[in-house]
């Protein structure tokens, strides 16, 4: 029976040092191992790992990307203009001893990087004016926040993979005079427009109108020289057939006009012996 009890107990001893002398790594992480505080050695492929027991402890760290989102902070430009920066970050542990003997843990990383990245881009920022940070200079001030940030935290065992803006925007207390300034601004140009436009129909309308006043008169010039040439020859064909017999011309020319002035209930005063109605006697 005691005999029973002393194995029983050695297994379980066995058992507890077996457990506290294995370790598992996962391919998301990586650790660090220490023996009585101090770091002994770096592990950063996935396993089965060993340790001694109750001697030694190991810390895990996240092997992947991971992202930090900085609170809104205010920025000062060139032109001396107020501008609210929020912005986030990914970035990694790649060297666990030294993150584990500057920062610790992540929360100690990320209030680094919140100094650092911070610092970089007051500094880049200040360097560009409101305009050109909002439509021009956005991508290339980003890279070299990126590529300074990563530099100054490399001593923590850090490495900074990108840095971006989610949003720049105006402080509350400015954003109705700039709007303001905005609208008088669009409705400059669009006075400006305005006038151009109408200085550009008139144009058009002139034109226009003196291109109508040559076609008429164009075609007014053609129109008379048409009917002239028709009324010369028409003139030229009556004389060319009446010249062939004046008398009877004479006839014809009688029976229209007792057409048009003895129409009904006309009133005519003659001479007595005129030629008007010879044709009558």
């Amino acid at each position: 029976m005691k005999i029973l009890r002393l194995a029983l107990i050695i297994a379980v001893v066995v058992l507890l040092f077996a457990f506290n002398a294995f370790f598992v790594v996962d391919q998301t992480q990586q650790a660090l191992v220490l023996q009585l505080g101090k770091p002994v050695r770096v592990i950063k492929e996935p396993g089965l790992n060993l340790k001694v027991p109750f001697l030694q402890q190991v810390i895990l760290f996240d092997q992947r990307l991971l992202h930090y989102d900085a609170a809104p902070a205010e920025i000062i430009t060139k032109d001396k203009k107020n501008l609210v920066i929020d912005n986030y970050s990914k970035w990694q542990i790649v060297d666990p001893l030294k993150f584990y003997q500057s920062v610790r843990t992540e929360a100690g990383a990320q209030s680094r990087l919140d100094d650092i990245i911070y610092s970089e881009l007051r500094m880049e920022l200040g360097k560009e004016t409101l305009n050109d940070i909002v439509s021009k200079v956005r991508e290339r001030i980003m890279k070299t926040v990126t590529r300074e940030s990563n530099k100054a935290s490399a001593a923590y065992g850090i490495k900074v993979l990108d840095v971006r803006i989610k949003a720049a925007d105006l402080p509350h207390e400015n954003e109705i005079h700039v709007y303001t300034r905005m609208q008088a601004e669009r409705q400059r140009q669009a006075k400006r427009y305005r006038s151009e436009g109408e200085e550009t129909a008139m144009k058009i309308r002139s034109q226009a109108d003196r291109e109508r006043t040559i076609i008429i008169s164009e075609a007014f010039k053609k129109t008379e020289l048409i009917k002239g040439q028709g009324d010369q020859a028409a003139i030229k064909i009556y004389a060319d057939a009446f010249s062939q017999d004046p008398d009877f011309y004479d006839f014809y020319r009688s029976l229209q006009a007792y057409e048009k002035a003895l129409e009904q209930r006309s009133t005519l005063v003659l001479e007595k012996n005129g030629d008007f109605l010879k044709y009558f006697k």
